[in-house]
């Protein structure tokens, strides 16, 4: 039966692998990371610009969390409702290679990476998409690879892939 809701999106069959999303852009400002950072990650160095100045950082950074969740809906804007998404099956290789500085502008890439089928559930493939997220000056910011369950639009048709 065909799933009323994601019916019109792509699906699994559709996907190929090299096929890749631009992200973004989006700029962070010093109220949007004290904001998360009072919810989420109160460290000084997300809090405080004097403390920020001093630590490691060197100055009012973005959590590395909100820099993911951030990266998260810019993919869930641009890609995720676009396909038969059925979930997360979460994600590994997560690196922050630098932080993410009050007014830097977030931008980047989603790339499919792998495509297979679900051992465990016969109407659903897996997708791997990598992310290579970046400032304004090109600098990598943030990398990782995420796992997530996309619809089969006829399960009966076998196949690896």
């Amino acid at each position: 039966m065909t799933n009323p809701t994601t019916k019109s999106r792509r699906h699994f069959e559709d996907l190929q692998i090299g096929e890749t999303v631009a992200l973004g852009p989006i700029t962070i400002s010093k109220a949007d990371i004290l904001a998360f950072a009072t919810e989420f990650d109160p460290l000084p160095f997300h809090l405080d610009e004097k403390a920020a100045r001093e630590s490691l950082l060197g100055g009012l950074a973005a959590s590395g969390w909100q820099t993911g969740a951030l990266s998260l809906r810019m993919l869930a804007d641009r890609f995720l409702s676009t396909i038969a998404s059925m979930g997360s099956l979460g994600f590994t290789d997560l690196k922050w290679k630098r932080p993410l500085m009050k007014d830097d502008t977030l931008s980047g890439t989603a790339s499919i990476t792998a495509l297979r089928r679900s051992s465990t559930h016969p109407d659903m493939g897996i997708v791997t998409i990598a992310f290579d997220m970046r400032n304004q000056n090109d600098q990598q910011v943030m990398t990782l690879n995420l796992a997530n369950l996309v619809e089969i639009r006829d399960p009966s048709i076998g196949g690896s892939r």
